[in-house]
C-alpha cells in the first residue's frame, strides 16, 4: 500500500494546506515524508492508509548491539517524556546479521532507561500491554534507526469497532482496497459478503468526511510540549460533507448477526445517512442501482461459505458450487460493473472461470493476498443464454 499511502499523504498535505508537510521516497512497509511536528497530528487525524506515524530520533551503521546502544543513549528522550510515562520497544529487522531481535529489543531498553538513570536518578516503567510511549528500531543490513511513535495505539484502530466477525479485515486495508480499487464518493459500491462491514464503514466515513482518527487519542497528547489549541483547531476544522440524498453504499451477507453487526458499526462510526443492508446469499443479489458501479468483496473461506448449510460437502466442493454460482450472478446481473474481490485464494480467478484483468499484490497480515479485478462487460451473459437457467433471475 505504499504507493496508496503516498498519494494519500500528498492529498493531506494539500486539503489541509500544510506548507511544510513533503513527501518523499517509498520503501518497503513505508513511505518517508517531513514537516513540523503539526504535521504528524495532521497525518494521524486524517490518514485512513497508514498504521503508525514514526518519528525519527536518530540513524547509524552498526556492527554490534553496543553501536546501537550507544545511538539510542545519545538522543534526547527527556525532551518528549518523562520518568512517569510507561515505554515498550520494537524491533523490526530485515536482513539484519545480528543473532537475537531480543537481545537488540533490551540494549534499546536499556539504554533509554539509563539516560533517565544518568539525568534522573529513577528510569521509567516498560508496560507492553499499554504504554504511554512506545519506541520502534528497524534494522536493515548496515543501518538502524530508532523512532518515537506518535500514534500510539496503531491507527487501523478508528475506535469505532466493538463487534467483529471471524476475519476482520483491518480498517487501514479496506481503506487502501477502496483507493486501489479506483472508488470515490458519489460512485455506487456494493459488499455482497460485508461480514462486519469494514469496507463500508471505510467508505461511509469518506462520503460523510469523517476523519478516521476523529474519534480517538494519540501518544503525542502526552508528549511534553504537546499544544492542545492547535490540535483542536485541527479538529474544530473539519466541515463534514453534506449527506447524501439517494444512497450509493450497499451491502449485504448471509448471515443475519453479520448484518446487524455491520448496522451496529455503522453506527458506531457516526453514519447518518442510510445505507441500506440486506440478508442475501451473495449467488442471489442483484445489481443495487441502474448506474454501474464497483462491487469490493472480500470473500470468506471455509467456514463463512458452509453457513448456508450443506456441511456434509467437502470445503473444495463448497468453494467450487459457490464460486461458479456467484460468477454466473456476477455475468448476468452486473454488467459494466467492475468487481474488485480480495483473498488469499490465488485461485480464484480459475474457480469463477474469469480472467482477472488486474491483480494486485497486498500483504493481510502475514497473509499474501491478492486484489483481483474483474471488468463485467455487458455481453458476458450471451454465453449463458444458452444454459438451462437456475433459480429466479433478475426480471423474473
Amino acid at each position: 500500500m505504499e504507493a496508496a499511502l503516498a498519494e494519500e499523504l500528498a492529498e493531506i498535505a494539500q486539503t489541509t494546506a500544510s506548507p511544510t508537510l513533503k513527501v518523499h521516497n517509498q520503501v518497503p512497509g513505508g513511505v518517508h515524508c517531513s514537516g513540523d511536528l503539526y504535521d504528524a497530528y495532521r497525518i494521524n487525524l486524517h490518514s485512513r492508509i497508514a498504521s503508525r506515524v514514526l518519528m525519527r530520533m536518530g540513524v547509524c551503521h552498526y556492527q554490534n548491539e553496543n553501536d546501537i546502544y550507544d545511538l539510542v543513549l545519545a538522543q534526547p528522550w527527556e525532551e518528549w517524556f518523562g520518568i512517569d510515562h510507561t515505554i515498550r520497544v520494537d524491533v523490526t529487522a530485515i536482513k539484519s546479521p545480528l543473532k537475537s531481535i531480543e537481545f537488540t529489543t533490551l540494549k534499546i531498553k536499556d539504554a533509554v532507561c539509563d539516560r533517565f538513570r544518568d539525568m534522573y536518578g529513577k528510569r521509567p516503567s516498560v508496560d507492553t500491554r499499554e504504554p504511554d510511549m512506545r519506541i520502534a528500531g528497524f534494522l536493515d543490513q548496515r543501518q538502524f534507526i530508532v523512532y518515537l511513535d506518535t500514534s500510539g495505539e496503531a491507527l487501523f484502530k478508528r475506535g469505532w469497532r466493538t463487534e467483529t466477525g471471524d476475519a476482520p479485515l483491518r480498517e487501514n486495508l479496506a481503506a487502501g482496497l477502496l483507493r486501489v480499487a479506483g472508488w470515490k464518493p458519489g460512485i455506487p459500491l456494493f459488499d455482497p459478503m460485508c461480514g462486519s462491514g469494514t469496507i463500508l464503514c471505510e467508505a461511509a466515513q469518506m462520503v460523510q468526511g469523517v476523519p478516521p482518527g476523529a474519534r480517538r487519542r494519540f501518544a503525542f497528547e502526552k508528549f511534553h510540549d504537546f499544544d492542545p489549541a492547535p490540535w483542536q483547531e485541527m479538529k474544530a476544522a473539519i466541515k463534514p460533507n453534506p449527506l447524501p440524498t439517494e444512497p450509493t453504499i450497499f451491502g449485504s451477507d448471509i448471515s443475519g448477526d453479520m448484518v446487524a453487526m455491520t448496522r451496529h458499526n455503522l453506527k458506531n462510526a457516526g453514519i447518518l445517512f442510510d445505507v441500506p443492508l440486506k440478508q442475501i446469499e451473495a449467488q442471489q443479489v442483484q445489481a443495487p442501482t441502474a448506474q454501474p458501479g464497483i462491487l469490493l468483496t472480500n470473500p470468506p473461506y471455509g467456514e463463512r461459505i458452509g453457513v448456508r448449510g450443506d456441511s456434509t460437502l467437502p470445503e473444495d466442493d463448497l468453494a467450487k458450487s459457490f464460486y461458479a454460482d456467484f460468477s454466473k450472478t456476477l455475468k448476468q446481473r452486473f454488467a459494466g460493473w467492475t468487481a474488485y474481490l480480495f483473498t488469499a485464494d490465488l485461485g480464484l480467478p480459475k474457480l469463477l472461470r474469469l480472467k482477472e484483468s488486474r491483480k494486485t499484490p497486498f500483504f493481510n497480515g502475514a497473509l499474501e493476498c491478492r486484489l483481483f479485478r474483474f471488468d463485467m462487460v455487458a455481453g458476458f451473459n450471451r454465453r449463458e443464454e444458452a444454459l438451462p437457467k437456475e433459480g429466479p433471475q433478475q426480471g423474473d
